[in-house]
């Protein structure tokens, strides 16, 4: 058995390696990224990256979904960090791993199979515009705002769309030639001529991406400085050098502070939202799946607790399981979960060994492959496949993107699950029963479930019978019919006498026949 699996694994290396490296190269800013969002020192972003690479997908049933630092918990993170230090910050990140391991065990990874898919399609598009619109500003040279903010509303309550405009105003020449180098290079690199190439096939077109804008760079700072990119603009990491200099940079909890009530009190808020987006996210890379398998979710509750309880131990942000760099791996044609762990060992081992190179990338090449990733989880493709299904499902699919556009992902999701479930119910409104008439003789087929929301349709169908009929009414179809439909049903009974309405009953338990023109079927 062992030996099928890792024959199973080393038969996918030719893809999982280099998708590996494409994941790499969009996880090392969005590491740096959320860790300056959320007011904790850099290395905290890439010590939680490499733990989601080499622990969490280990342990994780999921082959492709890639877990690291969230964008999601960057508010709670920053608060915390203010309240309690970041060394106590650390404690709770580690109680919250403690906590997700008890979810996992008792059940709780049920909870994402509750998202309708029309709303897990809209969170992926909403993801994708903001992708796009947030990566802009890199691509054009502007001001390098944190990689990690994957909200639309920025922080001084402007919108992306304003600060997309700000950011066309003040083009760098150097970024932007880069940046649609980068592009033109990346659509080439997934041309039939490409993919049929035996050796360049093997090659990830983000790494060619990559070196194109070092070597652009290099020589324009050499040859022409005035369309060379700027150095705020390149990648940023601390200098480290080896394996024990990477060492004396972990860091370790307060348990000092194991005696505070609100310390637990963030693990626990830390745990939830961050099972939650997990278990989003988790749903989503599922339905991004080329081969349609579908995680374990109790196990991935597991591998995210033990995750973030190592991640706090030595210094690391809080991890879930994150949406862009899942779907980059997916896109970049990952097939097992060596493609994730490939990710891992290379950010652990650039910040030991290569920082020095690293810090010579431009951002405008990565915000390019993002700026792809962007355009295929939001394709206008999606949004004609979701219109031609129906409003049924348009409707929570586009309410789930302008909510997630306007607040944040959590909150789009709570208001895109809201109108997702009414149209649930009023398609179950509906369709809980139907009549039929043909002439004095009607027939009432009561369907699947008959709630108590049913009522007033049908005291109405029941009003609209005329005297001196019959009325048949069929429970065959009914696997569920609530006490107020019953006590329904039993008051009109009663009264169809009164109209000389002669009613039978078939397969309508707990109604029984009486002397009022009542027939048992």
């Amino acid at each position: 058995m062992l030996k099928k699996h890792f024959d199973y694994y080393l038969r996918y290396l030719d893809h999982d390696i280099p998708a590996g490296v494409v994941v790499f190269l969009v996880a090392l800013p969005l590491c740096l990224g959320i860790a300056v969002a959320s007011g904790a020192p850099p290395f905290a972003g890439v010590i939680a990256g490499i733990v989601g690479g080499l622990i969490v997908s280990v342990v994780s049933g999921s082959q492709l979904s890639v877990s690291g630092p969230a964008a999601g918990l960057t508010v709670i993170v920053a608060v915390a960090i203010e309240k309690f230090g970041y060394d106590g910050v650390l404690l709770a990140v580690a109680i919250s791993g403690i906590f997700q391991l008890a979810m996992g065990f008792l059940g709780a990874g049920l909870i994402g199979a509750y998202f309708p898919s029309a709303v897990i399609k809209g969170m992926l598009a909403a993801i994708g515009l903001i992708l796009i619109m947030k990566q802009l500003p890199h691509a054009v040279g502007y001001d390098a705002d944190a990689e990690s903010d994957l909200s639309f509303v920025e922080d001084d309550k402007g919108a992306t769309f304003s600060f997309v405009w700000e950011s066309l105003k003040a083009v760098s020449p150097g970024a932007t030639i880069v940046a649609l180098a980068s592009m033109a290079i990346l659509l080439f690199w997934e041309t039939s001529r490409i993919k049929k190439h035996r050796v360049l096939s093997l090659v990830p077109g983000p790494l060619v991406a990559v070196i194109f804008g070092v070597t652009y760079n290099a020589v324009a700072q050499a040859l022409l400085p005035s369309l060379a990119v700027a150095s705020q603009h390149l990648v940023t990491l601390p200098m480290i050098s080896g394996p024990i200099d990477f060492a004396h940079q972990l860091k370790f909890p307060d348990f000092g502070r194991l005696t505070d009530p609100q310390i637990y009190v963030t693990g626990a808020t830390l745990a939830l939202v961050g099972s939650l987006e997990t278990l989003l996210s988790l749903e989503a890379a599922d339905k991004l799946d080329p081969l349609k398998r579908t995680a374990p979710t109790n196990q991935e509750l597991k591998a995210q607790g033990v995750g973030n309880f190592v991640s706090g131990m030595i210094g690391g942000l809080p991890i879930t399981a994150v949406i862009v760099r899942s779907s980059a791996n997916i896109n970049a044609g990952a097939h097992t979960k060596v493609a994730c762990i490939v990710h891992g060992w290379l950010l652990m081992l650039s910040v030991m060994f290569l920082a020095t190179v690293l810090n010579m990338i431009p951002l405008a090449c990565l915000a390019a492959v993002l700026l792809l990733t962007g355009y295929k989880l939001a394709k206008p493709k999606l949004v004609k496949e979701q219109y031609e299904k129906g409003f049924n499902q348009f409707a929570p699919f586009a309410v789930t993107i302008a909510a997630i556009l306007v607040t944040d992902l959590l909150k789009g999701m709570a208001i895109g699950m809201a109108v997702g479930l009414f149209f649930v119910l009023r398609a179950n409104y509906h369709s809980a029963f139907t009549l039929t008439r043909d002439g004095k003789n009607y027939l009432l087929r009561l369907q699947k479930d008959v709630s108590f929301l049913n009522k007033a349709p049908l005291r109405t169908y029941l009003e609209s019978i005329d005297e001196d009929s019959y009325l048949m009414i069929d429970g065959s179809r009914a696997t569920f019919i609530d006490q107020d439909i019953m006590e329904t049903l039993e008051d009109f009974i009663k009264a169809a006498s009164d109209k000389n309405i002669r009613v039978e009953l078939k397969n309508v338990r707990g109604l029984t026949p009486n002397n009022n023109g009542l027939v048992a079927a």
